[in-house]
């Protein structure tokens, strides 16, 4: 496989910089300053294992370069970068097939395993897909149907529905795995806070039980947040949602189910 790495950053230091960091892990590395430059250096894609993309920049921006990016090569893999994340953005990158995120500014680590994890990924797999298991070699040998969702910097988020021991067995906890770009696995368990549920209940006046389908998306989101912002799973496997936001409040009163 070709280990060339495309950079497309209008800033020139945060060129040189992930240039650098890349070159030391043993990449061969171009590099253009906006996207339409990205798009002529890009060509087909045929030379090129990945892309970091910017969102930020003058002109056109990461989305219309990555949807560019992606009606010439369907199967490229894309990482987009930004010190600007939102859901929305999160979904139109996906809509588009965005392979990763990582945060700016990030660490030399945090973006090499973005890279690594992309080029770990088939070609034209986007952030967030439905699949069996996370390799045919773990299906053969481990069946279980798994939900993989969107990749914060390289770090892939898993719900493991059936799988021998995902259950917590404690109605408050929900249990997920992250698997870093290494692919080692560590198991995370969110507690949802008495007090959360307790606000939602008052505020909306709709009893959702903690271990439902609501507060099992609102912990997904949380541990999403923890490795956009740290870069690696919780120290100790765990972590505790005990406050919930205006939007989320807005989705618990329109929320079907439990």
């Amino acid at each position: 496989m070709s280990k060339r790495i495309l950079i497309v950053d209008d800033e020139a230091n945060i060129r040189r910089v992930t240039r650098l960091a890349l070159e030391a892990a043993g990449y061969e590395v171009g590099a253009a300053s906006d996207g339409g430059r990205g798009l002529e250096a890009y060509g087909d894609g045929s030379t090129w294992a990945a892309v970091l993309l910017d969102q930020k920049m003058p002109g056109m921006d990461g989305l219309e370069t990555l949807r560019q990016i992606k009606e010439r090569n369907a199967g490229a893999r894309v990482v987009l970068a930004t010190a600007f994340a939102s859901i929305e953005l999160a979904v139109a990158a996906m809509k588009l097939g965005a392979t990763d995120f990582v945060r700016k500014p990030m660490t030399p680590e945090i973006l090499r395993n973005a890279i690594l994890a992309a080029l770990a990924k088939p070609a034209g797999l986007a952030a967030t897909a439905k699949i069996d298991a996370p390799t045919a070699a773990a299906t053969a040998a481990r069946p279980r149907p798994l939900i993989q969702t969107i990749t914060m910097n390289g770090f892939e988020i898993i719900r493991s529905t059936d799988e021998p021991g995902a259950q917590t067995h404690e109605p408050d906890e929900h249990r997920f795995i992250v698997r870093s770009p290494a692919g080692t696995e560590h198991a995370v368990i969110i507690k949802i806070d008495a007090e959360a549920t307790g606000y939602v209940e008052r505020m909306t006046r709709r009893r959702l039980p903690a271990s439902g389908a609501f507060w099992a998306a609102r912990a997904e989101r949380l541990l999403s947040n923890y490795l956009w912002n740290e870069g690696q799973p919780p120290a100790g496997g765990r972590l505790t949602l005990a406050e919930i936001d205006r939007d989320e409040l807005m989705w618990a009163e329109r929320w079907a189910g439990d």
